[in-house]
């Protein structure tokens, strides 16, 4: 076959092993974006400026996920709220349920 011009398929066996194979993977272990439009400071800054150098103004996608952190956090602070007044509630509920058993005992 290869005398004919015709080259056998083990050839490139070893390439279309490692094309499905990609950077991707070895990115992820390394800490980085399995998506390269995932977060980082790449993704983060303007494509472009303007001559005078003004910053560009945002693209869709930067106030798409300005706002996703936006929610994110407003949602972290309202169940860190949650979290201190039930620990709070539980605290006094303690201290007052102590408080009574020296009232009983002191009764007695």
């Amino acid at each position: 076959m290869e005398a004919l011009g015709i080259l056998s398929p083990q050839v490139f066996g070893g390439a279309l092993r490692r094309r499905g194979s990609g950077w991707r993977p070895v990115a992820t272990q390394q800490g980085l974006a399995a998506n390269t439009l995932g977060y980082g400071t790449l993704t983060e800054l303007p494509d472009w400026f303007y001559a005078d150098g003004r910053p560009a103004p945002p693209m869709k996608g930067q106030l798409r996920r300005k706002a996703q952190r936006e929610k994110f956090a407003r949602r972290v602070v309202l169940l860190s709220q949650e979290w201190m007044l039930d620990y709070g509630m539980a605290a006094q509920a303690a201290g007052e349920v102590a408080e009574e058993e020296k009232e009983a005992e002191e009764c007695s």
